[in-house]
């Protein structure tokens, strides 16, 4: 059975100059629940849709981040299709992911629980 999260956006990841001022400003703003990985990155949980704050340029953007079962065979087709990858498959707690861009430049992510890289 797939897993439902397959193929869909799951995580959005946005950069802050200051995690904890982000955090402080959401908490008050619509009671988001956040979970702290150091003082650069904090994800959160709204209701709905999860991601996470890390530390960064603003302007560098939001990044969306889809969820697929399997990680290698995903990378393949983002190549096979004329994506670049920008940042090679890593792990962070709860999984691993990679980063690319579409052909017209928009980035992405792809993550997977169920990868294990050996």
């Amino acid at each position: 059975m797939m897993d439902p999260r397959n193929d869909r956006i799951d995580y959005v990841e946005i950069a802050t100059r200051d995690v904890a001022a982000s955090k402080q400003f959401f908490a008050n703003l619509v009671d988001w629940e956040f979970v702290d990985y150091g003082e650069d990155y904090a994800s959160f949980h709204d209701g709905h849709i999860d991601g996470g704050f890390g530390l960064g340029e603003p302007g560098a953007g939001t990044l969306p981040v889809l969820f697929m079962e399997d990680l290698v065979s995903s990378r393949t087709r983002v190549l096979e299709l004329g994506g670049v990858i920008t940042k090679d498959i890593f792990s962070f707690p709860g999984g691993h992911r990679f980063e690319f861009t579409d052909p017209g430049g928009a980035g992405f992510g792809i993550w997977s629980d169920k990868h294990d890289p050996g």
